[in-house]
């Protein structure tokens, strides 16, 4: 058959008559040829060579035909064009369809938390923060209102129960810990990249201890407004425009850069309007973060913060019913707490404390902590005590020279070297009582009065597992005017001692000591790792503003100094 057709085709061709076949051009004939297939044997096997098929293959994988029935290239084209297309909508509906996927995952794995503590809401641990009763967690879920749950822990803290929770570096000892201070000073981490606005606070009875003086490490380059809290238990007759002046000089040597500086007070609602309204001219549609170490004082001053704007803010008045829990136990915050506090743009946020190792809280048991937190007004107590005669009791001719200072079981001041007049007027929890004794046998006071006389620790069994004042640090107090205090010793996490180098109501003078001494010499012991700060002295009291003196200061540096409110 092969041969045949093959033999026909080559067969001579029939002309006509009238052509004359010299003058063929073989150029001017086209032949019609029909396609031959041709198979060609693969090397690989068969295996190897089952390879799928992508989707425009596949659809132009049907016969094509051949002779008239072959395709042209228009239809050819058109075949890969509606292939193409065909792939485009598979892939982009597989996207969709990826998308949907991501945020039904993103919607799943939202955990509801508690509102009191910002603790995520769980029902399998009965003592960890955030457990929830499975019914009323069930109940809650089905109507829509896992926001409005308070858990358990926080139920105890409301009515006095002194429940900590955080462990670790800086966290406390004794008692339960679910959650390490590293952990939730990572949870802030994220405010570095977010553009927001942050409200630093620092407890005026704690000022350096409370500071977070690497606070730009957390906020990045985020602006500061800084609120002193707990103004209202500074001593009888403080005058507030040198306390205000003071925190401005004490933050600008830190060279924090902030836009203002706030005195305020959550109990008595002093100072809280002005932040407010600088909250309202500065935040300009970012979010709010409350920002500070452990027990500043954060829940009470958001609370105060609501109340106010509640009288002009509807959003703010109706975010008053599930506010932050107010606690003295440090970390009572376990994680960001959202507040709908302003009808625009913007969320108020309370966060984690951050837990300080250098503070005497992170060294005590957790029931001795409410003995760190001062109640009431502060007044300062006096050493030595001066008689009514206007003589100190047993002191002789030099004073506090050679004596001791026990404040409480957590400081120990040795007196090595100051003027007979010298005295130390100690601003503190009232709690902790205070004892002069001959530094020769300060160490045996201590080791036989530590738990009883000397508290905290409390109790003989916390006294016997008490590691002591491990930490001795020798100060140098320079002085020149002897009618003002030389400076603050503040004691991280506890309050400070105002050393006054020359006090007339002692009734002891002696000029020589003075033309002689122009520095006090001190040796302080605290545990550790409790730090030590030696300041300018804060004036309180009607006497500080009677010796306190305001710096004057260039038109450079009255431009760039923040300004204080009260």
């Amino acid at each position: 058959m092969a041969l045949k057709t093959i033999s026909t085709f080559l067969s001579p061709l029939s002309l006509p008559n009238n052509h004359n076949i010299s003058n063929f051009n073989p150029i001017s004939l086209s032949f019609y040829r029909k396609p031959t297939p041709v198979s060609c044997k693969s090397t690989q096997s068969q295996t190897q060579s089952r390879v799928p098929l992508s989707e425009t293959q596949f659809l132009s994988s049907e016969p094509e035909g051949t002779g008239a029935a072959a395709p042209t290239r228009g239809d050819r084209f058109l075949e890969r064009q509606q292939a193409d297309e065909a792939a485009k909508l598979v892939i982009k509906e597989t996207k969709k369809s990826k998308k949907k996927t991501k945020k039904l995952l993103k919607v799943n794995t939202a955990v509801t938390s508690c509102y009191g503590c910002g603790a995520p809401l769980q029902t399998s641990e009965l003592d960890a923060p955030g457990y929830v009763d499975p019914g009323t967690y069930e109940l809650k879920k089905k109507h829509h209102q896992l926001r409005t749950i308070l858990c358990g822990r926080c139920r105890l803290l409301s009515h006095g129960h002194m429940i900590t929770a955080v462990g670790g570096n800086g966290g406390y000892p004794g008692g339960k810990q679910f959650v390490s201070a590293d952990e939730l000073r990572e949870k802030l981490s994220h405010l570095r990249h977010e553009k927001a606005l942050i409200l630093k606070l620092v407890d005026i009875v704690d000022f350096n201890g409370s500071f977070l003086s690497r606070v730009r490490d957390l906020i990045g380059s985020n602006p500061i407004i800084l609120v002193v809290t707990k103004v209202d238990l500074l001593p009888k007759g403080t005058d507030f425009n040198c306390v205000g002046d003071w925190v401005v000089e004490a933050t600008t040597k830190k060279k924090l850069n902030v836009l203002s500086v706030h005195l305020t007070s959550s109990k008595s609602l002093v100072g809280i309007v002005g932040v407010a309204s600088e909250i309202q001219k500065e935040k300009k549609g970012r979010d709010v973060y409350i920002l500070g170490s452990a027990n500043v004082g954060k829940s009470a001053f958001i609370s105060a913060l609501l109340k106010m704007m509640a009288q002009r803010d509807p959003a703010a008045a109706a975010a008053q019913k599930y506010k932050p829990v107010q606690s003295a136990v440090p970390g009572t915050t376990l994680g960001p707490i959202q507040i709908d506090a302003f009808l625009g743009g913007g969320k108020l946020y309370d966060t984690p404390g951050v837990h300080l190792h250098h503070r005497q809280a992170a060294v005590v048991h957790s029931e001795d902590l409410p003995v760190l937190a001062p109640q009431s007004r502060l007044r300062g107590q006096l050493i030595p005590v001066a008689s009514k005669n206007g003589m100190v009791g047993k002191l002789n001719s030099d004073g506090l020279n050679g004596f001791s200072v026990f404040w409480g079981g957590l400081v120990r001041i040795d007196i090595l070297k100051v003027l007979p007049e010298t005295c130390l007027t100690f601003y503190g929890p009232k709690r902790l009582q205070i004892h002069l004794v001959p530094t020769y046998e300060a160490d045996e006071f201590y080791k036989n009065e530590l738990g009883g006389l000397l508290t905290p620790p409390t109790g003989k069994d916390r006294a016997d597992e008490w590691r002591g004042l491990e930490t001795v640090q020798q100060l140098q107090i320079q002085f020149e005017d002897t009618e003002r205090p030389a400076g603050d010793v503040a004691i991280s996490g506890l309050g400070w001692i105002t050393i006054e180098p020359r006090r007339k109501s002692l009734g002891i003078f002696d000029n020589n000591f003075e033309e002689t001494i122009k520095e006090l010499h001190l040796a302080v012991h605290v545990p550790r790792p409790v730090e030590i700060f030696v300041r300018p002295s804060m004036p309180v009291g009607k006497a500080g503003a009677e010796w306190y003196q305001y710096r004057e200061l260039t038109e450079k540096e009255e431009e760039i100094r923040p300004k204080w409110h009260f």
